[in-house]
This record gives structure tokens, sequence and C-alpha cells, in this order.
């Protein structure tokens, strides 16, 4: 396995295969939490049974859709990872360990490991097994499927599925029996460390946590997802326009211009238009935006602020559950943001500021030189 395999095993390639997944999972998640929304909003309730089909409205209806996508999840994860590690052969093994996840109650994180299993079993059949010329066209199709989900199928009901679901079982019982201040508290650090380097590496972690709580039924962390993704802009925003006002320079001009491409971006839950405004000033920034996420997700997370849409920015805060509280939190998140920026970022000399300008006339000169040296 060493030999045809290697580097498959590697970390980076396993969180590679999780967060191609994700972005086959996300829409669903997002179609399947606003049908929620809006048939919650609607007077809608959730169609249990055939039986009960007399009672179905257009808001029931929507809401029994946004369900069943939602029910789905544990599939889609297990399918798309196996899929990611095994091309077509993992496809249908990785949907059948997602519907065993489903069976056994083992959520998301059921998913997502019987994905990984069965991908890499698809994926070791796929490499070692040899067969005749005339079976090789059965392989993808019928050998390689056949094979692997009967594998990973036994692993998953006779050896991993018992662990996985009582840890799913205790994860789940942690969060909803946490009180309010221990909401503040890991509400804080989940904001905290969601925006530490809006939208890379490090913030994948903490989302992908609450993308698989709301994934088994707990939409409080996700809400605080959505809120925080939004301090960062808007509280840099906002501290640039209060610098304005005590007329304390704190921005360059370039950052000044990129502050108004990163808001829009903001408030549609794209935190990564803080970067280039960020990298002047890493430190500061960095500790400034963090806490404001932190700020707000301890706000939004004890004041039971939830969300079972994964994005969409301001545009799903109506569809949250206390709407109010989300708004609340967000302001207060990005307001900290604004005032730490302003009393802890150095004032900048004219000069400083206006570094566009330099930055032309240095260029001019060199142009001038340049015509010069060539005469």
């Amino acid at each position: 396995m060493a030999g045809k395999l290697k580097g498959k095993f590697a970390p980076s390639e396993i969180k590679k295969h999780v967060l191609t997944a994700i972005s086959y999972l996300l829409p669903l998640i997002v179609a399947s939490g606003l049908l929620i929304a809006i048939g919650n909003l609607t007077g809608g309730v959730t169609i249990a049974s055939i039986d009960e089909l007399d009672a179905m409205t257009v808001p029931s209806a929507l809401t029994t859709l946004g369900g069943m996508g939602m029910g789905l999840i544990p599939a889609f994860i297990g399918g798309y990872i196996a899929y990611s590690v095994a091309d077509r052969p993992g496809i249908a093994p990785g949907f059948l360990m997602g519907m065993i996840a489903s069976f056994l109650n083992s959520g998301f994180l059921g998913g997502l490991i019987g994905g990984l299993l069965v991908g890499y079993i698809a994926l070791v059949i796929e490499t070692y097994l040899k067969v005749p010329k005339w079976a090789q066209a059965l392989m993808p199709m019928m050998i390689v499927p056949l094979l692997s989900s009967a594998l990973g199928g036994l692993i998953m009901f006779f050896v991993l599925g018992t662990p996985i679901t009582m840890l799913t079982g205790a994860l789940t019982n942690f969060i909803t029996g946490l009180d309010q201040s221990q909401k503040a508290l890991y509400g804080f650090i989940i904001g905290w460390i969601g925006c530490l380097d809006y939208g890379g590496a490090i913030s994948k972690v903490p989302n992908l946590i609450c993308d698989g709580l709301m994934a088994d039924g707990i939409y409080g962390p996700e809400g605080i997802k959505v809120l925080a993704a939004m301090v960062p802009p808007i509280g840099v925003t906002l501290g640039w326009l209060l610098s304005k006002a005590i007329k304390k320079p704190i921005f360059k001009y370039s950052e000044e211009e990129n502050i108004k491409i990163a808001f829009p971006m903001g408030i549609c839950m794209i935190s990564e238009g803080v970067i280039p405004i960020a990298m002047n000033d890493l430190i500061r920034t960095v500790i400034c935006t963090s806490i404001g996420c932190g700020v707000c997700g301890a706000i939004s997370f004890s004041a039971g602020v939830e969300s079972m849409v994964p994005s969409g920015g301001v545009f799903v805060i109506p569809a949250m559950t206390n709407p109010l509280m989300a708004v609340v939190a967000l302001l207060v998140g990005s307001c900290v943001t604004a005032v730490l920026l302003v009393l802890i970022k150095k004032r900048l000399t004219p000069e400083q500021v206006d570094d566009l300008g330099m930055a032309e006339d240095d260029t001019e000169e060199e142009i001038d030189l340049s015509g010069f040296s060539l005469s």
C-alpha cells in the first residue's frame, strides 16, 4: 500500500476530501434550511406520515420537504467523500454508508467516517485487485462498488457504528446541556476561532463542526458561524467610519478602497475581503476582529439564536430563531471590533495614509528616469 497509494492517506488529502464533500453538501443544506425556515414562518408543520396527508398545506409541504433534505445529509456527506477518494466507484458505497449512519443515528459524523472508510476501501480494491480482461469493464460498475459496500457495511454495522453513535450522542447531550454562562463561553470560543484567518484553514475546523451539529439537529452553533463571519468586514467598516469621526487616521487610502469592497462581501458572509486590509497590520487586526467575533458568538449562543441555513449573511437573519438578538449580536460584535481597532491601531501620518499617491509618484519618477536613460 505504501507504493501506489503513497500520500493518499495524508492528513492534507483527507482534509481535501472532506472539503470537497462539504462543497457538494452545502447546496442541499441551504435549500433544505430555507425550505424549513419559509415553511415555519408561514405556519407550516412537518408531516411525518402518509396518514397525515389530508392536513398537508403549502407551508407544511415546504417544511416537510426541507426536513427530508436534512435527512439526506449523512448520505450526501458519505457519498461525496467516497467519490472524492475513489471517483465514481466510490459514490454508491459512500451513499450506502451514509444510509447506515442514518439508520444507526450517528448522523453527520457517521456519514463522514463511513464515507472515508468505504472510499479508501474502494480505492485499495481498484488499485490492487487484478481481474481478467473480460471483467475489467465490470470493475467500476459492479465489482468495486459491491466489494467495498459489503466490507464497509460490515465494519460500520459491527465495529464502528456503536462507538460513533455513542460519540454523537455524547456531543449532542453536551451541547444541549450547557447553561447560559457555559453557552456564552463556548459561543465566544467558536466565534473567536472561526474568525482567526477569515475563511482559511483554521476557521474551517469550527465551521465544519457547526455544520455537523446542524446536521444532527443542533442549530445554535450554525447561528454563530453565520453571524460571526460577518463581524470582521462590518467591524472594520465601522472602525474606518469611527476613525474618520474622531479624526484619527488608522487606514491607508488603499485600505479604505478595499474596505468599500469588503463591506458588501461581508454582509453576504464572505469575510475574505478583510484579508488585504489585515495583512498590513496583521496582529492588531486579528486581535480586534477575533475578539469581536467571540463577543458576537457569546451573545448569539446564550440568547438562543439558531440558524437552519448555513450561509446567506444578513439575508437569512429573518429566518433565524430570535432574529432580533441575532442583529444585536452582530452589531455588538462589530462595534467591539471597531472600537478596538481605533484604540490599538497606530495613528498614520498624512504621507502614510496617501500610500497610493506615493506609489503613483514613484512610478512616474521611474518612467521619467527610464526615458532619460534611453535618450
